[in-house]
């Protein structure tokens, strides 16, 4: 249970400002709740738009009470639905909206390249999957081409058939770069890359995977899934520095 200062009535502007929090006891008061919560994450957030402390004239952030619980949301929504960033924000703006948006129940997994729920329903253990001949149609390509990204390991079938959701959005890139005149070939670094990021974000989550905590557990998918934004944010503004540096 988070605990948030109190006042009287009658306060007014003094009462505002003796209930605000500096982010080390906002840190203290999610703790019991989110053992595994760091002031880099509360930071992280805030960058992401999730939460809007006020700042001081000296740059100090200052939370309130309902920072602190927009705050608690987004993590619980994080740890119990597994859910990106960007479905929470969307999720939390319905609710300003005064709308009543339904969240999916820990089984359920999303396919954020259409936003169409895994028709398996509640309690699916895999995520969405779709055929050869639909990536096929997604992609825009023939059968010779396909084969062609497979032998570069740029699209991997899933293990248990057929590719999951995010082949699709690989499909279309590699596409995409193609009609640049970059080659698979050229695109073999990229994939390598991205292994080895991947790599790191599994460093980092397997102590979480192997807590004894349940919910530490399960927080570990959530993790990682800030983890790769972040990854795939400081490589896009790693490539335009490169540009940059060249083409001037």
């Amino acid at each position: 249970m988070l605990r948030t200062p109190t006042g009287g009535a009658g306060h007014g502007a003094a009462t505002a400002e003796e209930g605000s929090m500096s982010i080390g006891t906002v840190l203290i008061e999610l703790r019991d709740e989110f053992p595994e919560v760091t002031i880099s994450k509360i930071r992280f957030l805030e960058a992401e738009g999730l939460i809007e402390p006020q700042r001081t004239p000296s740059g100090y952030r200052k939370f309130a009470p309902r920072d602190v619980e927009r705050l608690a949301q987004v993590l619980r929504m994080q740890r119990d639905h597994y859910l990106p960033l960007k479905v929470i924000r969307e999720h939390l703006d319905a609710l300003a909206r005064g709308e009543q948006p339904v969240l999916p129940s820990p089984g359920d997994r999303r396919d954020l390249a259409d936003g169409v729920w895994d028709a398996a329903g509640p309690g699916a253990a895999t995520a969405v999957r779709i055929g050869r001949a639909e990536l096929l149609a997604a992609a825009e390509v023939d059968e010779e081409r396909l084969e062609e990204w497979e032998s570069y390991g740029l699209i991997v079938p899933a293990p248990e058939g057929g590719y999951d959701a995010e082949m699709v959005t690989v499909a279309k890139l590699v596409a995409d770069l193609g009609r640049f005149g970059l080659e698979p070939r050229h695109l073999r670094a990229m994939r390598a890359s991205a292994d080895r990021e991947a790599g790191l974000v599994e460093q980092v989550v397997a102590p979480l995977r192997r807590h004894r905590n349940p919910q530490t557990r399960a927080h570990a998918e959530a993790t990682a899934n800030e983890l790769a934004e972040l990854s795939v944010r400081l490589h896009a503004a790693l490539v335009q520095t490169a540009l940059r540096s060249r083409l001037h």
